[in-house]
């Protein structure tokens, strides 16, 4: 037994050739087409349309989507490689592009066939665009907690609430609304009585809010949304009344492992900035990379980077074979590689020096944009709390929430 786990066998990642082969193609489609626009994306704070254009002609929305849908058809850890190799580059790109994830995977997973055949064609091709949008300003990791309503009416629902810091909420032309319909039973059982709704752009009473400014991954802004009086019919209701929490959970343990392929793929560019630059920067005439400080922090930096790569495949692994200990592995995996990608962007600042906190370097967004990755898909402490909780019902068949 390896303790919390059964047998070793559960620590096993199958990587194929075919992975390796898209790493590339994603990797020459960054360098190419991204990376000569970076800086204009962090001082517009937006995705140029254009680039969008062309990831959807290289299929890059269709990650994840069953080919009977327009889909890739492609497994999870297909989607750790490519959010890692953009995020390499720039994280915000991943947002744009595979944020609508957060939609089609709930309606893939309980919509019906006519949702299904409706709405997520159009976003595997990145012709449409999707939202998630469960929190709000009083509600963020207390899911339960969300004040928005949901009533019936006339052989449908009407929705009211205000949602905050929903990623992608400008661009999208689906959202997935979290609301409540039916009063908690008790204070133990707050979780009950959750449904999701697809609201669609345009709808009376539907709008996008103000935008909200973050320290981080420039070019893809949340915003609030208000939903005021807005009536949808019943048929785009999604799985059965009541189930809405269940639902969200299981997104967001699916979700955050795009956040810990975010946090790798900016880890490694920091560390490969921060070993170019160790070569070619002299002090006391000698490169930097001669001096054994400097070589202790390359040293750390590598060392963390592959441990946090190895979480991640191990965590979509398990996810893409949907295995019980996947909701474990993918907390541990946004763990813990959002705080290594911290710990390398100050590895990276002390690296480069004066570089290191100009704007003009590109070297301190990475400790940014690392700040974001910490905090949203669950707040970090909360990931704490899931691996405990899930560590001792594992375990020892213990619910201890």
């Amino acid at each position: 037994m390896v303790f919390p786990f059964f047998t070793i066998e559960d620590f096993n990642v199958e990587l194929k050739h075919e992975h390796e082969l898209f790493r590339k193609t994603v990797r020459e489609f960054a360098e190419k087409e991204i990376e000569p626009r970076v800086k204009e994306i962090e001082r517009s704070n937006k995705i140029p349309n254009e680039l969008l254009k062309k990831a959807g002609e290289m299929g890059f929305f269709g990650l994840g989507i069953p080919e009977e849908y327009e889909g890739q058809g492609t497994d999870l850890i297909f989607n750790s490689i490519y959010i890692e190799e953009i995020s390499r580059v720039c994280p915000a790109f991943t947002l744009a592009t595979l944020v609508h994830e957060l939609f089609t995977y709930p309606v893939l997973k309980y919509g019906t066939g006519e949702q299904k055949k409706k709405y997520i064609p159009p976003l595997a091709k990145g012709v449409k665009y999707g939202a998630h949008a469960t929190t709000e300003p009083a509600a963020g990791s207390d899911v339960a907690g969300i004040q928005t309503t949901a009533k019936e009416k006339n052989g449908g629902w009407v929705i009211n609430g205000r949602k905050y810091f929903i990623s992608g909420a400008e661009r999208a032309d689906y959202f997935i609304v979290l609301a409540r319909t039916s009063p908690p039973p008790s204070r133990k059982e707050r979780w009950k009585g959750l449904t999701f709704f697809i609201v669609e752009k345009g709808t009376p009473g539907f709008r996008v809010g103000e935008k909200i400014e973050v320290i981080g991954i420039r070019g893809s802004h949340p915003n609030e949304v208000i939903l005021d009086n807005v009536f949808v019919p019943d048929e785009n209701r999604v799985g059965d009344e009541g189930i809405g929490f269940k639902i969200a959970m299981e997104t967001y343990d699916h979700g955050r492992l795009g956040v810990a392929a975010q946090a790798v793929g900016t880890a490694q560019a920091a560390f490969e900035k921060s070993l170019q630059y160790s070569i070619q920067r002299h002090a006391f005439e000698k490169p930097l990379i001669s001096f054994q400080a400097v070589q202790f922090h390359i040293s750390e930096m590598v060392t963390l980077l592959q441990a946090a790569r190895l979480l991640l495949y191990w965590a979509s692994y398990l996810a893409m074979k949907e295995r019980p200990e996947a909701v474990f592995a993918a907390s541990m995996a946004k763990l813990f590689a959002t705080e290594v990608a911290e710990k390398i962007a100050l590895k990276a600042i002390t690296i480069h020096g004066g570089m290191g906190v100009a704007t003009e370097g590109m070297v301190e967004r990475f400790l940014r944009d690392s700040q974001v990755f910490k905090t949203y898909e669950g707040a970090n402490d909360i990931q704490k709390l899931v691996i405990m909780r899930q560590m001792m019902k594992h375990a020892f068949g213990m619910d201890i929430t």
